[in-house]
């Protein structure tokens, strides 16, 4: 009689991995504040459950977002996922059906034709006998994939894979050997016993007429567990503890808890839920054109794993947001690297450097030199604000592009809109950057005083050119008003017949800001404005993968030459549109994309001015930067 020692391996890794997952569960779940505890209990008991198994289903064993980034890549991932999981599901019915009795334990299913060998004969026996051999026949092609995309990614259409630590390295070999195994045992035991199917029964014949296949079988197996127990005692410590983690992540997510501004419970569930998986460096524009590969989230995720810090990549980046837009495991990686700039000690007085972003005025400049912050903030005197429906505020890249302010006073006046300006002489920045900086209470000196200015004014709307002023006004200013970007506040003025526009025809490229974009979710709009005076042209690129200018605030450590790089290559994609203008509605872009864009580069803002027709002359109103000049309508 055979000794089924062998499955000692696999038994003392199972049961390891269970307690462990168990264990770290148990202990998120204690770090959770209440509110987060009770929402998961009740998403456990409530709709929210169902919307979980659905979501793991569809992404976490289909991998339907990889599948929409690379097809090539998803088939890999649910080969093995979906894979995995339906040997082991049919296994368990098959040895549940097929075996000596029910309700077997965990190792009669994973080595059923250990315990079951044997012709297939026909029936039920037949068709599991087929069924596995097509399982891990399915298997074993995404593994294939997968070695080539170790070792040639190119091939599978990746610029660059992730680099692995030497436990990463032997969960790798370990789980790439777990099915060419289990294939090579079910083989010789076929040989030797009779049985298997198309796979395992065709390969064992072929193998009995070289190899002694009753010597070979026992050792195959005993590989076969050894590479399943060593897959699950390494997991804990590598990339692959993401495969049990991530299940624990979507249940949290779909019961309501999100990341907030704090390193907790569920930033971390999200770290250890990073499957390395690299699709996050095929979608940054630091790796494609500047050639950085070391900064993206599944290296500031495997600092944070390995030792709790960031040093320094948290800093590293341009903070666009693309890579949150491709990761398969919904990963909210911006506000993960936000916690870790707050919380890392190198928020490594930032506050210096972005002191040069937040004077708008020489009164600001001179404050620059105080070291203490209250010091530093005393320039924010009490000012006043006049009284409007309206506020409009500029902020500090829209006065260094003057063209994009006098566009929007045209278009108030064309449509006989009562505004103020909020900071149009003693104006200071939104803070904004200094948040990116990680640095939220300096940054809430400058939202203070913004806001009793607006108050004071009485606005209801509040306009902002500045997509970047946009979103820190929307989340983190307590506002009555209602803000709008100014291209949304333009297309309600054309919606509401307030403007005379004429079609122009021009064809012109719509570049989408990240903050206004993937930041704020404002796609609509812009191009509805657009559509209404010019050509829209289209390319890939828009939208939620809309490309960073490169100008960002969010960096301030990347080189001159690699944001150029970066903002050269989203100026000419943008270009092949074979449109004559590339507009924007951000003035950090429009600044950014001015000196390498092979075509003209304007705001929203100076597209529709210029479209802007004088029914009682005859004529059309056009504006630009430096000139404003009347030319006759056809």
């Amino acid at each position: 009689m055979r000794s089924d020692l062998f499955i000692l391996p696999f038994n003392l890794g199972l049961w390891f991995i269970l307690l462990y997952c168990i264990a770290r569960c148990v202990v998120w779940f204690r770090d959770l504040s209440r509110t987060d505890k009770l929402r998961l209990q009740r998403g456990f008991f409530g709709k929210a459950f169902g919307q979980s198994l659905r979501e793991i289903f569809m992404e976490s064993l289909l991998h339907r977002k990889i599948f929409r980034v690379n097809p090539v890549l998803g088939y890999m991932h649910m080969s093995l996922a979906f894979g995995w999981f339906l040997l082991i599901l049919f296994g368990t019915i098959e040895a549940d059906l097929l075996g000596d009795r029910h309700l077997n334990p965990p190792h009669k299913a994973i080595f059923f034709r250990f315990y079951n060998p044997g012709p297939a004969g026909s029936g039920l026996k037949l068709f599991f006998s087929f069924l596995m051999d097509f399982i891990l026949a399915f298997i074993l092609s995404g593994l294939l994939i997968a070695v080539v995309k170790r070792f040639i990614p190119k091939a599978v259409g990746m610029k660059k894979t992730t680099t692995h630590t030497v436990t990463d390295r032997l969960a790798l070999a370990s789980l790439w050997l777990i099915f060419p195994a289990r294939l090579m045992a079910e083989s010789f035991t076929s040989a030797t016993d009779g049985g298997g199917s198309f796979l395992t029964g065709n390969l064992g014949q072929m193998l009995a007429t070289a190899f002694p296949s009753q010597n070979l079988a026992m050792p195959f197996w005993w590989l076969y567990s050894l590479a399943l127990g060593t897959f699950f005692i390494l997991l804990p410590r590598t990339r692959y503890l993401h495969i049990p983690v991530e299940l624990f992540l979507i249940f949290m997510r779909n019961s309501g808890i999100t990341t907030g501004d704090r390193h907790g419970s569920y930033a971390d569930v999200e770290i250890h839920s990073c499957s390395s998986c690299g699709v996050c460096l095929n979608s940054c524009q630091m790796a494609i054109n500047a050639g950085v590969t070391n900064i993206q989230p599944v290296y500031l995720n495997k600092s944070l794993r390995e030792n709790g810090e960031a040093n320094g990549v948290a800093f590293n980046c341009l903070m666009c947001g693309r890579c949150e837009e491709v990761c398969p495991v919904g990963i909210e990686t911006t506000a993960v690297r936000m916690i870790q700039r707050r919380e890392e000690p190198a928020a490594r007085d930032m506050t210096g450097i972005w002191k040069g972003f937040i004077r708008t005025r020489q009164a600001a400049a001179r404050a620059h030199a105080e070291p203490e912050t209250k010091q530093a903030y005393r320039f924010l005197k009490a000012a006043e604000a006049g009284k409007a429906d309206v506020a409009f505020f500029a902020g500090c890249m829209t006065h260094l592009t003057p063209g994009v302010i006098r566009s929007m006073e045209t278009l108030f006046g064309e449509a006989g809109i009562k505004y103020t300006f909020i900071d149009r002489e003693s104006g200071v920045c939104c803070g904004r950057p200094l948040m990116l900086a990680g640095k939220e209470k300096e940054a809430r000196e400058l939202i203070n005083h913004n806001s009793r200015l607006i108050w004071a004014s009485g606005a209801k709307t509040v306009v902002t050119p500045c997509p970047i002023c946009y979103k820190v006004f929307s989340e983190s200013y307590y506002l009555e008003a209602e803000v709008m970007h100014h291209s949304q506040f333009i297309n309600r003025l054309i919606e509401r017949e307030k403007l005379n526009l004429r079609f122009t025809g021009e064809p012109v490229v719509w570049h989408d800001p990240c903050e206004l974009g993937r930041g704020s979710g404002v796609y609509d709009e812009p191009r509805q404005v657009l559509s209404h005076v010019t050509r829209l042209k289209t390319v890939p690129g828009q939208e939620e993968m809309g490309l960073c200018c490169g100008g960002s605030l969010g960096n301030l450590s990347l080189p001159a030459a690699a944001r150029r790089k970066i903002s050269a290559a989203a100026a000419a994609s943008l270009a092949s549109s074979g449109a004559a203008t590339l507009v924007t509605g951000c003035p950090m872009c429009k600044k950014t994309f001015n000196p390498v864009s092979e075509i003209p580069v304007k705001d929203i803002a100076e597209v529709v001015t210029a479209a802007i027709y004088d029914r009682k002359a005859g004529v059309e109103v056009v504006k630009t930067d430096t000139v404003e000049c009347n030319s006759y309508g056809s």
